[in-house]
């Protein structure tokens, strides 16, 4: 039997590499590559990512490539985080990447140059049933990233592979330290890939000034108690940062970019049982039937809530929930699951409430 061709998605780090080292220790034909998707101050061919990638490939043996993805990753991902923003969303660039970059763009690549599969370093499991593929949670539930995957479909599953969905990260710090590679205490980033620092409002007013037009706050009531600095430096269910005195703490209750209004309000004026969500995608292929029970969840780090779940047309989807919610937010992600399988997902588009569930 021919040897398959794998091609690993490698960022530098060491989830990527150990993925790479785990595929060719299992007799797979392995090459790696590296997306350069945001401008560096380094020279061409110097950054980070690629030079770390390309030490842990030189180890390994294998070949190393890199892709070239900086306009379209300017304009696809990056034009599209600041442009939600300014319009009171708040988007996940990073499902947006997955959807469009990672396992669009680059699956495609992969697959025009007849590799067999695109490996990447998630911890997340997939399984392959008599009815198909399907997705199921990392076993390490500190790293499981199946939030972010749940808009993968059946012929995209066909053609990925997820080595670490059963590993613990300290395995995976582990076998890099027995193997040597360069990697194995590297820090993990938590931030977004263009934002080193964290820093989304810096990031904003310094890449697109034009979206940050300060305008006034209003309570429920429509009585002016304030100005904001600009709607993007404002998320659903924001306390801080208001710079309004008051008897009690206000939150944010509602964006109006029509208006260019933050509403805000108390605690209790927050939350809200129901959703409506677009761009809905099903592991499975198909919408699940009207009024299916799973667990959601609409934030990463946000702890599932039962929800019931009614599919309608054009890739729409309303959520009712068990109990109200407190921060719903227009742009993040609803991520369905039952139990330990994911089910799919889509974007938020609007909180409801809804009287009867």
């Amino acid at each position: 039997m021919a040897q398959k061709r794998v091609l690993v998605a490698m960022s530098g780090g060491v989830d990527s590499s150990v993925t790479a080292a785990l595929l060719l220790e299992r007799g797979y034909h392995v090459e790696g590559i590296t997306m350069r998707l945001w401008k560096s101050s380094a020279p061409k061919g110097g950054d980070a990512a690629v030079l770390s990638a390309r030490a842990v490939c030189r180890i390994l043996g294998i070949p190393h490539h890199v892709l070239d993805l900086q306009e379209t990753f300017r304009q696809r991902i990056v034009d599209f985080f600041v442009r939600e923003y300014s319009q009171g969303r708040t988007p996940n660039p990073c499902v947006r990447c997955n959807r469009l970059i990672k396992f669009g763009l680059l699956l495609d690549y992969a697959l025009e140059r007849h590799y067999d599969y695109l490996a990447t370093g998630h911890y997340v499991r997939k399984e392959r049933r008599e009815d198909g593929y399907h997705l199921l949670c990392g076993v390490d539930p500190r790293k499981d990233q199946s939030y972010f995957l749940y808009m993968l479909s059946q012929k995209q599953l066909h053609h990925l592979l997820f080595p670490l969905g059963e590993w613990h990260k300290d395995q995976v710090r582990a076998f890099a330290r027995q193997r040597g590679l360069p990697v194995a205490e590297r820090a993990e980033s938590q931030d977004i890939c263009f934002l080193p620092k964290g820093d989304y409002r810096r990031f904003i007013q310094e890449y697109a000034p034009s979206t940050v037009t300060p305008g006034p706050i209003y309570d429920t009531a429509g009585k002016l108690l304030g100005q904001h600095k600009g709607l993007p430096f404002y998320t659903i269910g924001q306390r801080e940062g208001l710079g309004i005195s008051a008897p009690r703490p206000l939150y944010v209750l509602q964006i109006d970019p029509a208006h260019n209004a933050l509403i805000v309000g108390f605690a209790e004026e927050l939350g809200h049982n129901a959703l409506l969500a677009e761009e809905m995608s099903y592991i499975a292929g198909t919408p699940l039937p009207e009024g299916t029970e799973v667990e959601a969840k609409i934030r990463y780090r946000a702890r599932r809530a039962k929800a019931y779940v009614w599919p309608s047309e054009k890739g729409r989807a309303k959520a009712i929930f068990a109990h109200p919610l407190r921060d719903i937010t227009p742009g993040q992600s609803i991520v369905l699951y039952q139990g330990e399988e994911v089910l799919g997902g889509g974007i938020i588009v609007q909180a409801l409430t809804v009287k009867e569930c």
